[in-house]
């Protein structure tokens, strides 16, 4: 079992970072959570082919973590060749809504390249030369609005989730927790440090948490209230006894010589297991 880290970022991109995206590799199977900017550009800079995606879990629909659903959607089905999977999509309310305004026939943001591609000889030359078998099927996705508890079922693997606090009222957001025989793993998502979250992960593996700031830099602001931090994130991971912790959602000013080191000093300070500092393209084993 492991974590790819696909977007380590936050809303603001970097040469380094750029939005939210992870995938969990169980069972042989891979559960993404979050679509944030060039999502499917960098899985493909990771090789991991998107068909073998076919669970996708959103914590939230803020742009960071979900501007790149639609051409992960397309780009995913335009290389089915036949007998793939749908897409299943799961997420806080709006996910449903969401996936309307992008595919459907009639309403979808794109559904013009999907009927064109369809349609065209040219398109479908290309999907039979990659095997496929005409007419030519049109994308399926199969979204769901979901809530805290048992989210689903895989053979090796169970996905459950918590109420996360982050902006609401305006936007629901969850965390999520993946547990198999080969590991447990927690994707916190964006939150403040929250009982329900920590509940979640409780004795998890591994924890995936943000750390947007270094404390002392935020004393007073609206991040030290409604994200965390350096020493808020390690008080987490340490109140859940995660065994390893990593970090993700860093600004680009953490990643400053001096300031990364300032921020891994205080998450010691709190809490006493493994610190991963995530970086995007990175592997890490649960």
């Amino acid at each position: 079992m492991k974590i790819d880290i696909i977007g380590a970022g936050t809303p603001v991109p970097t040469s380094e970072r750029f939005g939210s995206c992870y995938v969990v590799n169980v069972g042989g199977e891979r559960l993404m959570f979050d679509c944030g900017p060039a999502s499917t550009h960098k899985l493909a800079k990771m090789k991991i082919p998107l068909t073998e995606i076919e669970n996708l879990f959103f914590t939230h629909h803020h742009y960071d973590h979900d501007v790149d659903y639609p051409c992960f959607i397309l780009s995913r089905w335009n290389l089915f060749t036949g007998g793939e999977r749908d897409l299943q999509v799961y997420g806080p309310n709006l996910t449903e809504r969401i996936t309307h305004r992008i595919m459907d026939e009639h309403e979808g943001a794109f559904a013009h390249d999907w009927i064109a591609r369809i349609n065209h000889p040219l398109s479908q030359n290309a999907f039979t030369s990659r095997g496929g078998v005409l007419p030519r099927p049109a994308p399926v996705v199969v979204a769901k609005d979901i809530g805290p508890g048992k989210i689903v079922d895989g053979p090796d693997w169970e996905v459950s989730a918590a109420p996360a606090e982050h902006v609401q009222p305006w936007l629901d957001s969850l965390a999520y927790r993946v547990d198999s025989d080969e590991g447990s793993v927690v994707v916190t998502g964006d939150t403040r440090p929250c009982d329900s979250v920590v509940e979640l992960a409780k004795d998890v593996d591994t924890m995936v948490c943000l750390c947007t700031y270094i404390e002392d830099d935020a004393e007073g602001t609206p991040e030290e209230e409604y994200m965390c931090g350096s020493e808020t994130a390690a008080k987490m991971a340490q109140d859940a006894g995660a065994k390893r912790l990593v970090i993700v959602h860093q600004t680009d000013a953490m990643d400053a010589p001096g300031e990364t080191e300032r921020a891994i000093r205080d998450i010691a300070r709190h809490y006493d297991g493994e610190v991963v500092w995530g970086r995007e393209l990175m592997s890490v084993d649960v």
